[in-house]
């Protein structure tokens, strides 16, 4: 038993209209809609429907939302609001209490997060990683905002995880935030560059060794923000290419999950938040599972499929 989770930043259940919303331009696995239309599945899986306002007035925010999923806490609950970017001093320590992360570090169980970062950036950050082996890296640029950690990886480094860099995507062992490599390379960075499909088989790999695996995809929510239908046939070209790769070598005993924070990219009307539900497709052994309603419901299926629940 064990559980790869693909968490996409930013994707609603939307309107069927191609003129607001770009996964209605394409078949893609996520080209899910309100009217109850959509993508099917391949290999058997499944599709719902969760709530991300979790009861609590106004838009869904990431910081909340993530915290939410990691935790199985009702984080804007807990806060009172919805709590954009970056988790605050109260939702850290949530994270470091309740994430996944620590319930399955607690239990000795392997986990993995296969994203991977610059050095100067986790070092920014005060997050541990491994030392790099032989390839510069560009530093910070000096007039840059605070930097502050997003919920996932701070959650995997409170729980005692080392942070990927590039040396890893180098090694075929973690992956770029882009899956293929193109927007660092683009940088200057010495990145292979890999086909999303590619990707996919690394992240099989990886969590074939691990209870848990996540891999954190945002390009979709920055696309949802800009307002740019270009930005997101960039976004969900290859993560469709991706996820249909994991789904068609799942191997037995894994479980797969896709599923989101809250809408945006799904109507481009507007650049904000959506009151949208997100959609959850799942492959595997938990396809078969009772869903949840809602985003902090997830939690209890991770863990029965990572084989850690009770």
């Amino acid at each position: 038993m064990a559980c790869l989770f693909i968490f996409v930043d930013g994707v609603g259940i939307g309107p069927a209209d191609p003129a607001r919303n770009p996964l209605a331009r394409a078949a893609f696995l996520l080209s899910q809609f309100e009217d109850g239309s959509g993508t099917p599945l391949p290999a058997e899986g499944r599709i719902d429907a969760l709530d991300a306002a979790l009861g609590i007035p106004g838009r869904p925010q990431s910081a909340t939302g993530h915290t939410s999923i990691l935790t199985g806490e009702n984080a804007p609950a807990i806060l009172g609001h919805h709590l954009l970017g970056f988790p605050n001093e109260r939702l850290r320590a949530l994270l470091t209490e309740r994430s996944i992360f620590t319930r399955l570090a607690a239990l000795g169980r392997p986990a993995r997060f296969l994203n991977a970062y610059p050095v100067a950036y986790l070092d920014a950050l005060g997050l541990p990683h491994a030392p790099l082996e032989g390839h510069g890296e560009p530093g910070l640029p000096e007039k840059v905002k605070r930097l502050r950690p997003a919920a996932a990886p701070f959650a995997f480094a409170a729980a005692g995880g080392r942070l990927a860099t590039f040396d890893d995507v180098r090694a075929g062992r973690a992956l770029t935030h882009d899956l293929t490599g193109e927007l660092p390379r683009r940088r200057g960075l010495p990145l292979p560059d890999r086909s999303p499909e590619e990707a996919a088989d690394i992240a099989l790999r990886e969590a074939g060794g691990a209870d848990f695996t996540l891999f954190d995809f945002f390009l979709t929510d920055d696309a949802g923000h800009a307002r740019s239908f270009e930005l997101a046939a960039a976004a969900l070209q290859p993560l469709d290419a991706f996820l249909r790769r994991l789904a068609s070598r799942l191997p037995t005993g894994l479980s797969l999950f896709v599923t989101s924070d809250h809408g945006n990219v799904e109507d481009l009307s507007s650049r904000n938040h959506t009151l949208a539900k997100v959609p959850l497709l799942r492959f595997g052994p938990a396809a078969a599972w009772p869903a949840p309603e809602r985003i902090d419901g997830l939690l209890p299926l991770f863990l029965r499929a990572a084989g850690a629940a009770g």
